[in-house]
């Protein structure tokens, strides 16, 4: 008589764990994608703030005269 095989067991929960992991994968990606634009609009917040400072700073090396 022939034993039975395990082996589609193992695939079963092979593919159920390369299923999660994939998931998780997509998860991760889209947050990175989300972090990404998030520090680019920052960035632009950054560089107005610095612009703003240093026209204030030159109006006031104007005003101090």
């Amino acid at each position: 008589m022939a034993r039975n095989s395990n082996l589609p067991l193992v695939a079963v929960k092979t593919e159920a764990a390369l299923g999660r992991a994939n998931s998780a994968a997509h998860k991760v990606a889209k947050a990175g994608v989300v972090a990404r634009n998030k520090l680019a609009a920052i960035s632009k917040h950054v560089k107005a703030l610095k612009r703003q400072l240093q026209e204030n700073a030159e109006g006031f090396k104007y005003a101090l005269r």
